[in-house]
């Protein structure tokens, strides 16, 4: 019999006369009918009764791809870690000890198939997360529920990983892509010596630097910028205009806590810009420097990158039309 096969998962169609090549491989019902649905249409018109149960049998595996997608989760979490330990959120291939790769091998235990996680931002290595976003595309027959999830999630996880939400969202909802601003906090000990309870959450600069200076500094860092200078990535080929909203600076007991928000930040953006202020805090640099190191664009320019262990992922917000579920 002539005829063109078409591949659907295990089983075929078949268009008689259509000259039409093979079209193999396996893959999804939308994928292996997005050619062949104008073929067996176009025939079917061209010579009538012929093709129709042709045409009835692409409708049928065309609903059955709708449903397909229905039968998908994309759930959304917000989880805390401590990044002490680990090497960074971002799995890679010389090293299993990453955030996203411990969240990876659960859930993918737990779906018996492959799972990617994608996070909102990509932490670096000794750097904390008290409310990271993150988010993963399920078959609903291996997760009930977002709740369900959460739940083995914790039940499997380290002690220093916890998710402490989950919820389904829209399809189109993506934690890092869908993300419109971020809030990062850094921790600063004044005194002489760390807090041993707390030596891994601060960093120890064991001296008290003028407040009202890096105030007067941060000032110039508000609104729209180019932060070249404030980024460690000198090959950075993207925009490095970002636009800070906040610098708030505070003092609890001995120690100084500073916090930013902005629509997205660069490769170690917040820890040079935490050594900057502080150094001119130790009377390094004048507030008004500032102007020149945005100016500059240069790396150079910008003070030291202050240690990973003071900073930690506080808060990302969205849109609420792209996680509110269709």
């Amino acid at each position: 019999m002539s005829g063109s096969v078409y591949k659907t998962g295990s089983k075929n169609i078949r268009t008689e006369g259509s000259g039409q090549k093979e079209h193999g491989g396996q893959g999804s019902h939308t994928d292996q009918f997005h050619e062949s649905s104008y073929n067996i249409i176009f025939q079917t018109e061209k010579y009538g009764d012929r093709y129709s149960q042709q045409k009835k049998k692409l409708i049928k595996w065309i609903r059955m791809a709708r449903e397909e997608a229905d039968m998908k989760k994309n759930v959304k979490l917000i989880l805390e870690y401590d990044g002490t330990r680990y090497d960074g959120w971002q799995k890679q291939g010389n090293t299993d000890n990453t955030i996203q790769g411990k969240l990876e091998s659960v859930l993918s235990r737990w779906a018996g198939e492959a799972v990617e996680i994608h996070g909102s931002g990509r932490t670096d290595a000794g750097v904390h997360a008290k409310a990271q976003t993150a988010n993963f595309h399920i078959d609903s027959k291996n997760c009930p529920t977002a709740e369900a999830a959460r739940e083995y999630l914790n039940r499997y996880l380290p002690e220093d990983i916890r998710v402490l939400e989950a919820e389904e969202v829209s399809e189109r909802f993506h934690s890092r892509l869908s993300a419109v601003k971020k809030t990062y906090t850094y921790y600063v000990e004044t005194a002489e010596k760390k807090n041993v309870f707390e030596r891994r959450y601060v960093y120890g600069l064991g001296m008290e630097p003028d407040v009202e200076a890096m105030e007067q500094a941060a000032r110039y860092l508000i609104g729209e910028h180019d932060f070249k200078s404030f980024c460690s990535n000198r090959r950075m080929k993207k925009s490095t205009v970002r636009t800070l909203e906040e610098i708030r600076i505070r003092k609890e007991g001995t120690k100084l806590i500073f916090v930013y928000t902005g629509n997205g930040f660069l490769y170690n953006m917040v820890r040079i810009l935490t050594g900057t202020l502080l150094e001119v805090g130790i009377g390094e640099r004048k507030p008004e420097d500032m102007i020149k190191i945005l100016e500059a664009k240069n790396r150079e320019a910008a003070g030291r990158t202050v240690p990973p262990e003071g900073l930690f992922l506080t808060r990302v917000e969205y849109d609420m039309k792209k996680i509110t579920k269709d």
